[in-house]
């Protein structure tokens, strides 16, 4: 699964999940631009790829909690702990800050 990481609606990089996990690379073009920021403290901006076992902190703070949570899952019928569909299907238009983050 792939999902797409904007900053202010520029492309930053590539968040995928995988068997093993969770990958976010920032896209070359991002990286070699200085005006634009890393998505968080946590990512600062570098051409290799971060690779975590679960998703990464900032990503899952993103997330809706509660019940906001249980609502968002049984109206778009997803698992409560799917937590990449959870992330495609409720970030990719509007959060709190400058990231959204889109279905590839």
């Amino acid at each position: 699964m792939r999902a797409i990481v904007y900053y202010n609606g520029t492309p930053a990089g590539e968040l995928t999940k995988n068997p093993d996990g969770y990958t976010f690379a920032y896209f070359d073009d991002y990286v070699a631009n200085g005006d634009l920021p890393a998505v968080s403290l946590t990512l600062p901006k570098k051409k290799e790829p971060y690779k975590s076992k679960t998703l990464f902190p900032f990503f899952f703070g993103l997330l809706s909690e509660g019940e906001n949570k249980e609502i968002l899952c049984k109206a778009l019928n997803i698992g409560r702990d799917d937590y990449f569909r959870i992330l495609t299907e409720t970030a990719a238009l509007e959060t709190i800050g400058a990231i959204t983050v889109s279905a590839a």
